[in-house]
């Protein structure tokens, strides 16, 4: 594997001066659109992000548009879009659909733990809250290093991407470009506002709606890439880029692939890269707080839906596009078109990514260089935007709160909030920078990722599916794991190549041996650490995590549940109930003060008689309450449709993985090279894909969230109404 090596020349296919306009003028428009949104929602919408649980969670309230298309946004990240071109060039037509595949599975498995979240632990705020409650502070630490890791090398690995790809298409220095697409400079604000400042004001409802625009926008320039290439004369369709692909096989070859064919799937390179990258993607999600928050965020019917469209949707852009440029690059690079001829696209360029906009500028010209730089601004900010929030949760509720003001108000919590944003902003530009200067690349942070990020995937996942697991376990497995991985990892690399170094840690098979151990080992380490000393749960301790002061949101008529106590206290326990000794659930504790449920808004999803049982017993603050008197907020037929939505997600989720793991590509891997009908037919459904993509993730939000639509521009027209009417007086 070629290194990525700081400054990887490309050609200037813009003007230097074009590429900032373009970064800084895209910034400070979406962050004038978002601002706007946000004033709408606040004044005509009831939406308040100066509460904590508005700017966590959203209040709950997100629907299964909107939903969809966050999810869909927050995973779409240059990967999907600009790599899955450079990589389909690199191993061939395979890739695209392995990139596909290694999409959807794992926003289809959070959409079970995300309903089996909302059934166990309805009022939590951030997954690493969830560890605490159940593990205490060092599990809680152990946890919290792990999802900031995972979450600051993919956000810094975007980031370094994303600089890469400005500097060599436009010669804009890497590090300008590395400051530029994140943060907002003081003292260069209005030209890097962008993420900062809606993501800091907004909070996570301004990251759906920015969320929701990114995904608007970039699937309208996904398709229009994709028909405007296949379309040109230069291709000459699906059959003419087919033949020209056919006619460029000597130039072609593949090592590894059948007959060494970019149009056959029997590629070694690419199952073992697809493999890695499934590993790699399911820590992303699982490990990142951001996915969490959203199921978080969402209604109780908004869940299973919002996310498993999410998932069906994102299948449609690394397949499409990616087999579309990545064949196109093939047919055209040693072409008098192609921006570097003569001289060949080298490898280092190409794990640079500019395979897709070299094709675009071959193609469609300096006006298609300017709709891909909107294209990639729409994928780092919707994956800045995300972690950054996700980042700022962690830091301000599991951090702050939890250690160092455990009575941070409302207020308090929310600025903290703010400053968190900003603060990470600042950490991730760093790390990106430091991670270009030491040389390291795209393919390289891929591979050592999952090595570090998988081994907490299991644990955290049985801490919601199996009461077994003891505290010992979860603390200890995810660290077994991952120095498991590590020795593996570079074990492998110093038996297969006699040394250990960027280049031979970068190697497919030693980086597929360490995530699998990575992710696999924890799973055996926590079965059997949890035999010493066993225990069993009580999962109605879950139900003491309360809402972030609920008379902050009573007045807002925002959420409705009674105050319970702080996450960091419980309840006595009777001698039936098994708690482990050494959880924060083993020690009583004193109940808070509850608000009047009177003052709070009705919620249908919410058991009157329950609601005032738990009032009585929380109101008294020298009452010592027992885990039989704590009962689900929810009422009976909201616990059985969250519970047949549980049913449903699971279902769904074996079938998502026997099908995209097994059934669709498992048969295609063997001695064929694609016909030239198979290989139309192949992309046609690849490009109808991503007009199903567009429908589930635009069109429909729009039609499911129409009612809140409609009321705030009737509040708009009636202010500029009122405003017209005032000013001719």
């Amino acid at each position: 594997m070629s290194s990525l090596q700081l400054g990887v020349g490309g050609i200037e296919l813009v003007p230097q001066s074009t590429g900032y306009a373009l970064l800084i003028g895209l910034g400070v428009a979406f962050c004038g659109v978002i601002l706007v949104a946000l004033k709408i929602q606040k004044a005509y919408l009831s939406e308040d992000s100066g509460t904590s649980e508005m700017f966590m969670v959203a209040n709950r309230s997100v629907g299964t548009g909107l939903t969809a298309s966050a999810v869909f946004s927050s995973w779409m990240w240059i990967n999907e879009t600009v790599f899955a071109a450079a990589m389909c060039y690199r191993y061939g037509i395979a890739v695209p659909l392995w990139w596909a595949t290694g999409l959807c599975f794992q926003i289809a498995l959070m959409a079970a733990l995300g309903v089996l979240t909302k059934i166990r632990v309805p009022y939590a705020h951030t997954s690493l809250e969830i560890i605490r409650m159940r593990y205490g502070k060092i599990g809680h630490v152990v946890f919290i290093i792990l999802n900031i890791t995972n979450n600051v090398f993919g956000c810094a690995s975007m980031i370094l991407t994303g600089s890469q790809l400005v500097y060599g298409i436009s010669g804009i220095h890497f590090a300008a470009a590395t400051v530029l697409i994140p943060l907002g400079d003081i003292q260069h604000a209005y030209q890097n506002l962008p993420v900062v400042l809606y993501t800091a004001v907004g909070g996570l409802k301004a990251t759906f709606l920015t969320d929701y625009l990114h995904t608007a926008i970039a699937l309208l320039l996904i398709i229009y890439f994709t028909l405007e290439v296949l379309t040109n004369d230069a291709v000459g369709g699906l059959g003419g880029l087919y033949d020209k692909v056919m006619a460029n096989a000597a130039n072609n070859i593949v090592a590894g692939n059948f007959e060494g064919s970019v149009l056959t799937f029997k590629s070694k390179q690419a199952i073992i890269w697809a493999l890695i990258l499934k590993f790699g993607n399911l820590a992303l999600v699982v490990m990142d707080t951001a996915f969490w928050q959203k199921s978080f965020a969402t209604e109780v019917n908004a869940t299973v839906p919002g996310y498993n469209l999410a998932a069906l949707a994102i299948f449609g852009v690394p397949w499409g596009l990616g087999t579309v440029f990545g064949m196109t690059a093939r047919a055209l690079h040693n072409t008098p078109i192609w921006p570097t001829y003569p001289s060949p696209l080298t490898q280092a360029q190409v794990n640079a990514g500019f395979v897709m906009p070299y094709t675009v500028k071959a193609l469609i010209g300096d006006s298609g260089i300017a709709a891909f730089f909107v294209l990639l601004f729409m994928a780092l900010t919707s994956t800045v935007s995300s972690s950054m929030i996700a980042v700022s949760s962690i830091l301000s509720f599991d951090v702050y709160k939890t250690y160092i003001n455990p009575k941070a108000s409302d207020k308090k919590l929310v600025k903290v909030s703010h400053l968190t944003v900003v603060f990470h902003g600042c950490f991730i530009t760093g790390i990106a920078l430091a991670l270009n200067y030491g040389g390291a690349n795209m393919t390289w942070i891929g591979y050592f990722r999952p090595i570090l990020s998988c081994p907490g995937i299991i644990p955290l996942a049985l801490t919601l599916l199996w009461s077994g697991q003891t505290r010992l376990a979860a603390i200890i497995s995810p660290i077994l794991g991952f120095f498991t991985g590590l020795a593996i990892w570079l074990g492998t690399s110093k038996a297969l190549y006699g040394e250990i170094n960027m280049t031979t840690t970068g190697m497919g098979v030693p980086a597929l041996y360490g995530a699998t151990a990575s992710f696999f080992s924890p799973a055996l380490y926590s079965v059997l650490i949890s035999q010493y000393k066993p225990y069993k749960f009580d999962w109605r301790i879950f139900l003491r995590i309360e809402l972030a002061d609920e008379a902050q949101l009573a007045r807002s008529s925002s959420v409705t549940a009674p105050q319970l106590p702080p996450s960091d206290t419980t309840s006595t326990v009777s001698d039936s109930e098994k708690v482990e000794p050494g959880t924060p659930s083993h020690r009583p504790a004193k109940a808070s003060a509850a608000p009047d449920i009177a003052k709070l808004a009705p919620n249908p999803e919410h058991d009157p008689a329950v609601l005032e049982k738990n009032k009585a017993i929380f109101e008294s603050s020298s009452a010592e309450v027992s885990l039989d008197e704590v009962h689900h907020p929810f009422n009976a037929s909201t616990l059985q449709k969250l519970y047949w939505w549980h049913r449903v997600a699971w279902i769904w989720f074996v079938f998502i993985v026997l099908v995209t793991f097994i059934a669709w590509p498992m048969p295609l891997y063997r001695n064929y090279v694609f016909t030239k009908s198979f290989f139309s037919g192949w992309v046609t459904v690849a490009i109808f894909w991503q007009f199903f993509a567009f429908a589930a993730v635009v069109v429909y939000p729009l039609y499911d969230g129409w009612s809140e639509i409609t009321k705030g521009a009737r509040g708009v027209y009636h202010a500029a109404q009122n405003l017209f009417e005032r000013e001719r007086k």
